[in-house]
Order: structure tokens, then sequence, then C-alpha cells
């Protein structure tokens, strides 16, 4: 299995509603990618300082399906249209479970 977690730092004039917009679209993706087996995505609790604003944690039986995934164009306009316009940082890594 493969596990991608993305996390992701808002500028600072992200708005609510932009944020709350990103969890929406993202929250589409599993009804449009079969390929994913597992998806989680929200925004940091607060409970510590120096954290990231927001993760995203999906799970694949394999590369190929993470691939799948990576180039959707419903995945790929989520990207474009609503997380770039307010990212200020991103990591990633994909990772054998």
């Amino acid at each position: 299995m493969i596990r991608h977690i993305v996390l992701f730092t808002w500028t600072e004039e992200a708005t609510d509603e932009q944020k709350a917009r990103v969890v929406t679209e993202l929250g589409k993706l599993p009804g449009q990618i079969p390929q994913l087996r597992s998806y989680t995505a929200g925004a940091d609790v607060g409970v510590n300082q120096g954290t990231w604003d927001f993760a995203v944690v999906a799970d694949f039986d394999n590369v190929d399906d993470y691939l799948v995934y990576r180039d959707d164009p419903g995945h790929q306009a989520v990207i474009a249209e609503h997380i770039k316009p307010i990212v200020a940082g991103r990591a990633a890594v994909q990772m054998s479970v």
C-alpha cells in the first residue's frame, strides 16, 4: 500500500471561505477517483505551535493507483483553482505502509 501525505501552510491573505472551499473540493475526489482506498483532509486543530495549517492523507493499493490520482484532471483542477491561489508552503511524501 502507498500512503501519500501532503502538508500545506496558507498565505496570510487566505480567507476562511477559501480554506473551506479546499475542504469541500478535496472531499469530492473519493467519489471521482476509485483508486483512492482511504482519504482524509483537514485543518490543523491548533494543539501545538509550529505546525502546518492543513493535511491530506491518501492511501492507494500501489504506485500506479497513486499516479492515477496525482494526474487526475479533477484533482489537478482542485490544485490549480483552490489550493495554489492560497498556498504559502507545501511538503509531501509518498511512503510504503
